[in-house]
């Protein structure tokens, strides 16, 4: 038996506006869409090196409100490209944790939250 990969699957109601959010602030890309045909709900994969998520539109695919964190090394050259966007709907700060870590945390349009951690220990 072998476990290979966590693939968190996020819930969205707007498609543009998980493109904007995702791939155009986020920079993710887009890996592969499902439809089961045109005009009903959207069923995608994205990513950003090896993080992977599922974006769905299906109702009981996720519950709006959920959390992942992503493990990264750059979290303040990350901050600074991403303020530097000026996006509308978030300017994410950068926190120093008691459980030495910098974490960048950002919601999106339908509730979730993406949290970008680094870790400052040795």
């Amino acid at each position: 038996m072998n476990f290979e990969q966590l693939v968190p699957i996020l819930r969205i109601f707007d498609e543009a506006k998980a493109r904007e959010f995702y791939m155009d602030f986020l920079e993710f890309t887009v890996d592969w869409e499902h439809r089961f045909e045109p005009n009903t709900p959207l069923y995608m994969q994205i990513s950003k090196g090896p993080v992977r998520l599922h974006l769905s539109e299906h109702h009981g695919d996720a519950s709006p409100g959920s959390s992942v964190r992503i493990e990264m090394t750059g979290i303040k050259e990350w901050h600074k490209a991403l303020l530097n966007k000026k996006y509308k709907y978030a300017r994410p700060g950068l926190e120093e944790t008691p459980w030495n870590t910098l974490e960048l945390r950002i919601g999106d349009p339908f509730g979730n939250r993406v949290v970008f951690s680094e870790s400052t220990s040795d």
